[in-house]
């Protein structure tokens, strides 16, 4: 009897076991990069920096693959693999058997619902070859438990959604969130009632104006690397009608890159939340939300932009009223867990860069595949043809074994581009596992390639050089800190908060959630829990 006792008071000592928090709120913002975060983050005084001050907070972590992009940034986050493992390399990669870009997400037998049909767009999970955390927890749960992915873009919702969740991302053809028939053949009720009330256009004939007063922001408002589509123009205040006498297709991606795209996010969110009965009950629900605004709003203004300043403001203040509503779903904070994160950074326009002494420069790739294509014809003539796809060159031609040529070709491919000076390596595929690492750029190479996807050959761009063919605004795709360094936080229920300076790996994200949750990891899941910031409570 005394013994039995014991035992029993030692195991009410025990941290509470099999009871994991009701609701998990994943974020992750596109293009956060951590320096875009650090130098803002004492303005951020909402949800966002709320998070940060709260919870625990890792300001370095950095992706250890080389093409630091939305499809793989996303899997990578949801799965805790690199696209070694998962598959997902790019946004897109060439057919080999056609030299067609194809989605990362692409589907042609689920297309995408209420939309039109565009071949080979993104539209479902085939391609994604790994495990996610919503796939995991649906199993964990035997099902009962639900996760949903929001975002404006398909190749955010769909690799945090997985194959058992729920992926819902806007469509600008039509205006309204859509799904593929992977997920449904038919909109529940919430997301009908959601398109319903036509959230995006309130902000119709409206203007993007500033937030705070203009000695606020740091820097000019008009930069001449800024881009100026859909309308929006290069300074404040930016129309968003998109030139259109009615909503259209031109002004939905005008509102996207608008800092309304976050508070119809949050409304996403809240009808989910409602509507799917997240966070009701003991059984963990997973609710997943990617901001697509600010990397839109990166493509084109750069981030030291206002724009860039401006909509990290107004997210700070969306972010806000999520996390309050996740908050009311789960009945208080000690049943949510939330974590955050981006799936990439971004480089500034090389061009201010080069203005303050820095080695920069904007390279176009299709006139350096152009150069390439030339080259090789003259070495081995036929038809031979070379395609840029950020750091992936594909080669093919009809006269070259049915359209592929062969080692020789890749590798004489390689020499030419590794003497190309905006380029720091190249390197042809069947030797990217046995070549000398030198300057420490094949490991990541590695990480990212994935055989029949992954180009012929893999080059890495210099530091502060841009391959990019628009004359203006910016991108990302490369391992270089501005790229590959992003925040990680968790806060909730069993985090210890705290400021984190260890540099850490994004692997290691999924992993510490299915710790959080009280669940095995993604089956393919390369990275591990962060133990110092869990409490076992």
């Amino acid at each position: 009897m005394i013994r039995a006792l014991a035992l029993a008071a030692a195991l009410a000592a025990l941290p509470a076991l099999a009871r994991p928090p009701r609701l998990t709120l994943l974020i992750s913002v596109d293009a956060l990069g951590s320096d875009v975060l650090l130098r803002n983050r004492h303005r951020l005084k909402g949800g966002l920096g709320q998070l940060l001050a709260q919870g625990a907070y890792f300001p370095y972590a950095r992706y250890g693959y080389a093409e630091c992009r939305t499809a793989p940034g996303h899997s990578t986050l949801s799965t805790g693999a690199n696209p070694w493992r998962h598959g997902i390399v790019d946004n897109r990669w060439v057919d080999r058997s056609t030299m067609k870009r194809v989605f990362a997400f692409a589907d042609d037998a689920h297309p995408v619902l209420e939309a039109p049909q565009t071949p080979g767009q993104d539209s479902g999970p085939a391609h994604l070859q790994a495990e996610t955390l919503a796939d995991r927890l649906r199993l964990a749960t035997q099902e009962r438990g639900k996760a949903v992915a929001l975002s404006l873009k398909s190749h955010a919702a769909i690799p945090l959604a997985g194959r058992a969740g729920q992926a819902w991302w806007f469509n600008t053809s039509v205006g309204k969130f859509v799904t593929g028939t992977w997920y449904t053949k038919e909109f529940p009720a919430w997301v009908k009632a959601l398109n319903e009330r036509k959230l995006p256009e309130a902000s119709f004939h409206k203007k993007w104006e500033l937030m705070r007063p203009a000695s606020e922001y740091v820097g000019e408002d008009d930069v001449p690397s800024e881009a100026d589509v859909y309308g929006l123009g290069r300074t404040f205040p930016h129309p968003l009608d998109g030139g259109l006498p009615s909503p259209g297709p031109t002004f939905y991606k005008a509102f996207g890159v608008s800092p309304d795209s976050h508070d119809v996010l949050v409304e996403a969110a809240k009808a989910a939340i409602a509507g799917e009965g997240l966070g009701k009950d003991d059984v963990p629900d997973l609710l997943a939300v990617s901001f697509t605004g600010t990397d839109l709003v990166f493509h084109e203004y750069g981030p030291y932009s206002w724009e860039m300043q401006d909509s990290l403001l107004r997210l700070d203040r969306a972010m806000g009223q999520l996390i309050a509503a996740a908050e009311r779903a789960a009945g208080g904070r000690a049943n949510l867990v939330i974590a955050l994160s981006a799936d990439h950074g971004g480089a500034a326009a090389p061009e201010q860069w080069a203005a303050t002494g820095l080695p920069a420069r904007r390279v176009n790739p299709v006139q350096l595949a152009e150069g390439l294509t030339q080259a090789l014809r003259q070495q081995f003539g036929g038809d031979v043809t070379a395609t840029f796809e950020q750091l992936d060159v594909y080669l093919g031609g009809k006269t070259h074994q049915g359209g592929a040529v062969d080692a020789t070709v890749r590798r004489a491919a390689a020499a030419w581009l590794a003497k190309h000076p905006a380029l720091v390596t190249a390197v042809a595929s069947d030797d990217l596992f046995t070549a000398t690492d030198a300057g420490g750029y094949l490991a990541g190479m590695r990480k990212s390639y994935y055989a029949g996807r992954s180009g012929d050959v893999l080059v890495m761009a210099r530091p502060f050089h841009l391959l990019y063919a628009d004359a203006d605004g910016t991108n990302h795709g490369t391992p270089h800190a501005y790229d590959a360094q992003v925040p990680m936080v968790f806060a909730g229920k069993g985090v210890k908060p705290g400021m984190y300076l260890e540099e850490i790996d994004p692997v290691d994200f999924a992993p510490t959630l299915a710790a959080l949750l009280e669940m095995g990891m993604p089956a393919s899941a390369e990275g591990k829990p962060r133990f110092e910031v869990l409490t076992g409570k």
